[in-house]
């Protein structure tokens, strides 16, 4: 992994290497959400149980423990979104590290997935801690030398109002299907001035749906027995640029940077500074995940 130090930025708080000895003078905020990460390692609230249960179960745990896919959202009407097991259970790559090199003081990772993130970070110097709700998420980002809690983002979490950076990649600001809540949970966690980092649809596209998580390789219909937490459908969102920027203004952020990278693309926006609008009258705009004009994946694309 890289070992090259992100560069410091003005506008926020900059984490110092991390090395045998503490800093001297290491930043308060820094120290407090690190004595708050610490003091609640390995508790489990009874408020994440609900959330945890469609993550935690096959197939999603299968394809983390396996390190591969074939993974999907799997809409009512039967589109499939491909989730990306693979690239999430190996090391961060180039367009990873163009995000990783941007944050700023302690950074929560939200979702985290397999660590990958996470452990970078680590190896950065940041401090840095990934919630998920799945169990084999947080093992495996244990594993490879990451902190990690099982806890959804709408659960009480360490350090809140202190992080300097949250990050929402690999598809996460869909959480929850709607996004201007995710803004708001995400601006009452950072510190004032703190950096959120989003990873949004290479498309222009604002849609809602209620997804289940799929292996591809039954239809539902050939499923037996009765129903368990993985085939529980879940709301989820999937949101371009623009759309993102427009629930950012709409809610008091400010834009901070957007860039692209493997075909990826990020937007950066600053932390609301006091009260904050809580406008959703953006959420007009958006339009329905099942409509028509999504381009389907096609039966010879799955994995037998």
């Amino acid at each position: 992994m890289s070992t090259m130090l992100p560069p410091s930025s003005s506008s926020g708080t900059a984490t110092a290497p991390a090395t045998a000895t503490a800093p001297a003078q290491e930043p308060r905020e820094t120290a407090e959400a690190s004595e708050a990460t610490r003091s609640t390692a390995g508790t489990d609230p009874r408020g994440a149980e609900a959330r945890t249960a469609p993550w935690g179960t096959d197939p999603y745990a299968n394809a983390l423990r396996n390190g591969r896919g074939p993974l999907f959202l799997r809409r009512s009407d039967g589109w499939l979104l491909p989730l990306e097991v693979e690239r999430w259970c190996s090391d961060a790559g180039a367009a990873d590290l163009s995000a990783l090199h941007r944050c700023e003081g302690p950074v929560l990772d939200i979702g985290c997935g397999p660590g990958r993130l996470v452990a970078e970070l680590t190896a950065l110097g940041h401090r840095a801690l990934g919630i998920d709700v799945s169990e084999a998420a947080v093992a495996r980002t244990r594993r490879i030398g990451g902190s990690a809690l099982l806890r959804s983002v709408f659960d009480p979490l360490p350090g809140e109002g202190r992080w300097g950076t949250l990050l929402l990649v690999d598809g996460n600001i869909g959480i929850g299907g709607d996004p201007a809540a995710l803004l708001d949970r995400a601006a009452d966690l950072l510190s004032t001035g703190g950096l959120l980092i989003a990873e949004t649809s290479p498309l222009d596209i604002d849609e809602r749906a209620q997804v289940r998580l799929d292996d591809g390789r039954r239809a539902p219909a050939e499923k037996s027995g009765p129903p368990g937490p993985a085939d529980r459908p879940f709301p989820w969102a999937r949101i371009g640029t623009p759309a993102l920027l427009r629930y950012a203004g709409a809610c008091g952020w400010r834009p901070a940077d957007q860039w692209s990278a493997e075909g990826r693309a990020f937007v950066s926006l600053r932390r609301p500074r006091g009260p904050r609008p809580r406008d959703r009258s953006a959420r007009t705009s958006s339009q329905s995940a099942e409509s028509a004009n999504s381009t389907p994946v096609i039966s010879s694309q799955l994995e037998r």
